[in-house]
């Protein structure tokens, strides 16, 4: 039932105080750089997973320079924003985690130390 769809209030008001925020379509594309770069952790990521979840570690903990605080990131939240910022130049909007343990996330640095070290074992056999 279309009666039952409310109808946004600022729709067609020039004056519509979310259009401070600008268009999510207008990002900026990622230079070549950005991209491998992008594309390379979706590997690490990849990987980081397939050793660590059978681990029982949930995702990664990673320190946000705008905020100053600590995000965590289930496996597939940040699977799929890499995904999207090579698709599209900038992650997707999503909900933080609700009163993670920190216990179950990991910091990127301990995912490549901890993939370094199952491949230097896996090298000395």
């Amino acid at each position: 039932m279309l009666e039952d769809v409310p109808r946004d209030p600022f729709a067609d008001d020039p004056n519509d105080p979310s259009s401070a925020m600008g268009a999510l379509d207008d990002a900026e594309p990622l230079t070549a750089a950005e991209r491998d770069e992008a594309i390379t952790d979706l590997a690490d990521v990849e990987v980081f997973r397939s050793l660590l979840e059978p681990q029982g570690v949930l995702g990664l903990v990673l320190d946000c320079p705008e905020c100053g605080e600590q995000h965590f990131f289930d496996w597939d939240l940040l699977r799929g924003n890499l995904k999207q910022m090579i698709e599209k130049g900038q992650p997707q909007v999503h909900e933080p985690a609700f009163h993670p343990d920190p216990a179950d996330y990991v910091s990127w640095d301990y995912a490549r130390g901890y993939v370094d070290g199952v491949i230097d074992t896996e090298e000395r056999r």
